[in-house]
């Protein structure tokens, strides 16, 4: 967590899920237009891991549906109910929540109901059934 989005924090944030997560090539990296996520850099360093970069479309409410929700639940579950004295603390929590709950714990209907650690692992073994995300919108079912 900073108390910017620039360039720099998103490149490190991008690092950390290589890190973390070592996805395969070609795993699609959404995000809004900012220009942090439309920089040249940010652009190279998703390219040299084999990251494509997507900032959907224009007007399309649906495109950040998943990720609008998460920070509404935060907000609400989180941020709303707890009185920070120092940066320090909210940055505790909000990593609390969600590795501490949201990714281990929390089911999620855009998952076929599994959290998003089990829906991962379903993804990475062949063994297990993937259940299919549902359409975000009406006129894709």
């Amino acid at each position: 967590m900073a108390s910017h989005m620039r360039t720099d924090l998103v490149c490190d944030a991008l690092a950390m899920v290589v890190t973390a997560r070592r996805p395969r090539a070609g795993l699609i990296y959404h995000s809004d237009k900012g220009s942090q996520y439309t920089s040249l850099a940010f652009g190279q360093r998703c390219e040299r891991v084999g990251i494509r970069p997507y900032t959907g479309r224009s007007g399309s409410c649906f495109d950040n549906a998943v990720t609008e929700s998460f920070f509404a639940s935060l907000e609400t579950e989180l941020i709303d109910r707890t009185r920070f004295s120092i940066r320090a603390q909210a940055q505790q929590a909000v990593f609390s929540y969600v590795e501490g709950f949201c990714n281990p714990h929390r089911r999620h209907s855009a998952n076929g109901q599994l959290s998003p650690i089990d829906y991962e692992r379903r993804r990475t073994t062949t063994l297990a059934p993937t259940p299919q995300p549902r359409p975000l919108n009406s006129e894709a079912a």
